[in-house]
């Protein structure tokens, strides 16, 4: 039965046609061959469909394309010898070629693509002007900082992608579709290239799993989680499969994350009780219960309350497509009359109980997005939505589990009181163009203590 669950869960994950973001591939290929290279209608000659869609490892949830396109060599020294920041000046001149051919989409340089927004496929296309190098690797302007370029190298991690998808029989692509799913599930940033170097790597040193079935994967997600829990988190990079490159890792987030998840199914065994309750804990609502044991659950529910449980609770990703990419983090001001007010991320922290009576101010400490919009060249509109859940015996008594997910007002924040006792939680989410690009969750376990 956990195979099948496994397989379903997976199968759901695959992208299913890129068949329009192919033709806005080909439409940008085609425009800038005409600007720069002076061909008419050459649609696929030089360029590249490169990130975790040109390695085969994207969920259906990906928001983006990113694409290499191949300027003629002459253009570097033109772009270098030029007053002022040349990246940035390649940049403009990219985006103004493309905006001839898309003239009413949000097109914007971002420091070092050019962002097309395409409001019909609710995707965007990140478009990476380049100069081949002599050894096949790529430059590509970056306009911060005064302007520089950088190398990319990113065929051979295409064809290592596709190398190692071939010799485990598609396990290594579906491990890194089920990392991607957990990521986007617990609203953590983490890199595609990055998490696809580390489950390489995962498979290099463990040659069991690379001809693993479905009947593996309970093991082979307990093995995975153990292998990211003990990387050092405080490493700031790792060499990308394929090219070597540097990878960076920002925060190390991955890694306390990782052990948490190592711990929700570290003992669980296929036929443990709780197994499945741990598996949507890592990857969400959207993995697939039995339908026995969601009707066993329901029953039990009742018959300890003498009628049927009212469900209320909305969830994220029947609403949105979900692609976590920046960090998001929200805290809570506790507040009582005649005390001084407290940070609820300090309470938790110091292990001190939550009182009932207490007024909640929920707000937004760290939006990485935020700051992306304030210094795009074109106004990033995105939207905050707010998730209250009550959790325990008393909330469902009482017919009060919430958990509908409600459109900020504007305020930025999200006021609540502590009525009653147990492991309540809030999350907050980035929404961008019907994508859910960020999302924290912050514990409220009230006591009666």
């Amino acid at each position: 039965m956990l195979k099948e669950k496994f397989e379903e869960f997976v199968d759901g994950l695959q992208v299913e046609s890129i068949e329009e973001e192919t033709k806005r591939v080909k439409e940008i290929t085609k425009r800038l061959n005409k600007s720069f290279r002076n061909l008419e209608n050459e649609e696929i000659e030089n360029s590249h469909v490169v990130g975790s869609l040109g390695r085969d490892t994207a969920i259906k949830t990906f928001s983006d394309v990113d694409m290499l396109y191949v300027l003629p060599k002459e253009l570097k020294k033109q772009y270098e010898e030029v007053e002022g920041n040349g990246q940035s000046k390649l940049l403009q001149k990219v985006k103004k070629e493309i905006k001839k051919r898309y003239p009413k989409t949000i097109i914007r340089g971002d420091g070092q693509v050019v962002v097309v927004s395409f409001e019909s496929i609710n995707k965007t296309v990140e478009v990476c002007p380049c100069f081949e190098r002599s050894d096949g690797a790529f430059d590509y302007p970056d306009s911060n900082n005064g302007g520089s370029w950088k190398k990319t190298d990113p065929i051979p991690e295409i064809d290592k992608s596709i190398a190692m998808i071939e010799e485990t029989d598609l396990n290594y692509k579906y491990a890194c579709n089920l990392v991607r799913a957990w990521k986007n599930n617990k609203g953590f940033k983490f890199g595609g290239l990055l998490i696809d170097t580390l489950v390489y790597n995962f498979f290099n040193e463990n040659d069991d799993y690379k001809s693993a079935t479905f009947d593996d994967y309970l093991s082979l997600l307990k093995d995975l989680f153990y292998y990211l829990k003990k990387r050092n988190k405080d490493q700031k990079y790792w060499h990308a499969l394929g090219s070597n490159q540097e990878v960076y890792n920002k925060d190390g987030a991955f890694v306390d994350k990782a052990k948490h998840a190592y711990e929700k199914i570290e003992d669980e065994t296929e036929d443990s009780e709780d197994l499945y309750d741990a598996l949507q804990d890592i990857f969400g609502k959207s993995f697939p219960v039995p339908e026995d044991i969601a009707e066993k659950e329901a029953f039990e529910k009742s018959a300890l309350f003498g009628k049927k449980v009212r469900q209320t609770e909305e969830f994220i990703e029947h609403k949105f497509d979900v692609d976590i990419r920046y960090r998001l983090k929200i805290d809570c001001k506790v507040k009582q009359d005649g005390f001084r007010d407290k940070f609820l991320r300090h309470i938790l922290r110091d292990n001190l109980p939550l009182k009932v009576n207490k007024h909640l101010e929920f707000f937004i400490i760290e939006n990485e997005f935020d700051c992306l919009s304030k210094d795009a060249e074109d106004s990033l509109s995105y939207k905050i939505y707010w998730k209250v859940k009550n959790r325990g015996e008393e909330a469902i008594r009482k017919d009060c589990i919430r958990g509908q997910i409600v459109k900020d007002t504007g305020a930025r924040k999200n006021t609540e009181s502590t009525n009653f006792k147990g492991e309540h939680y809030v999350e907050c989410y980035i929404v961008y163009r019907n994508v859910c690009v960020a999302r924290d969750r912050i514990s409220v376990p009230i006591s009666t203590i």
